[in-house]
């Protein structure tokens, strides 16, 4: 069974992250969505509620937990061999390929980069929860906004 890896804080959860999932599904038999867990940063979203969003959107090839430290350490505890990640532009590829290049030194694990469908390119989750905290209305960004409230 082919197992990919989609880590990230989710932060919320948004359309582009969905259709990621969408299109790595295409090629794993299943999904994990790894939503890391820093001490030091606070989420607008507990992580309860994210999770719970998350489920809401998949069958059951897609499986969603939490995860502490490094994503390579999870990796190797999983005994995972790919990770998923996401690009919507140039600067996610470099930002992605440094982070990548560099979890394959830590242990030799492969990730797989896949295209945000256009209409959600501009979707950024720093933003989405910025217009959250501030009262606006989220739902053309995220499937499932009532999971999160």
């Amino acid at each position: 069974m082919k197992i990919g890896i989609f880590p990230g804080s989710f932060d919320p959860f948004t359309k582009g992250h969905e259709s990621i999932v969408m299109k790595a599904l295409e090629v794993f038999d299943k999904i994990v969505i790894a939503i890391g867990v820093n001490s030091k940063k606070q989420s607008f979203f507990s992580l309860e509620k994210r999770k719970n969003h998350i489920e809401s959107l998949f069958d059951d090839r897609v499986r969603v937990i939490s995860f502490e430290g490094l994503t390579v350490d999870l990796c190797k505890k999983m005994n995972c061999k790919h990770l998923v990640r996401g690009l919507r532009d140039v600067k996610d590829f470099e930002y992605e390929r440094s982070i990548a290049q560099m979890n394959r030194t830590l242990y030799p694990i492969e990730t797989i980069f896949f295209l945000t469908n256009i209409e959600f390119s501009s979707i950024n989750a720093s933003i989405v929860r910025e217009i959250a905290i501030n009262g606006g209305d989220i739902t053309p960004f995220v499937t499932n906004p009532g999971f999160l409230v």
